[in-house]
């Protein structure tokens, strides 16, 4: 499985906003600046994200976009299935009827196995956990070098 860039980017500016949260709303364009990721794509990223409501946005000149939620309370799994769709690494396991083998494929237990896997594991990582866990590796490689 591949994530594309709506992924990834995705991940990138909510990470953003979440380390951001007491400044109050943050432009795309300071996101853009500080992620390396394109304004024009930002603005399709937060408009699919406002719609799954997990950012709010604020009109104005001091307006930008704020978590819906608290960091701790935003996975990255709802990130991810708000940018992406659903996390199955095949497209059985969403419509059975596509390939119409469900009892007698062998293969499909290994792909709800991964499925189910995967989505414990976006599930159980918040924004808050992505900023602890930066820290943390930042400091460790500091004692390193």
């Amino acid at each position: 499985m591949k994530l594309s860039t709506r992924g990834r980017y995705g991940i990138q500016a909510m990470y953003d906003l979440a380390l951001h949260a007491q400044s109050g709303p943050q432009s795309i364009k300071a996101i853009s600046e500080r992620q390396g990721v394109p304004e024009a794509y930002l603005e399709q990223l937060f408009a699919a994200l406002k719609r799954q409501d997990l950012v709010v946005s604020t009109r104005g000149a001091q307006g930008g976009y704020t978590l819906s939620r608290p960091p701790e309370a935003i996975t990255v799994g709802d990130v991810l299935r708000a940018l992406e769709g659903g996390l199955s690494l095949v497209e059985c396991l969403d419509e059975a009827e596509i390939c119409g083998k469900r009892c007698s494929c062998a293969s499909r237990v290994v792909w709800q196995k991964l499925r189910d896997g995967l989505n414990a594991i976006v599930d159980g990582i918040t924004l808050r956990d992505m900023i602890e866990d930066y820290q943390r590796q930042c400091a460790q490689e500091e004692k390193t070098t």
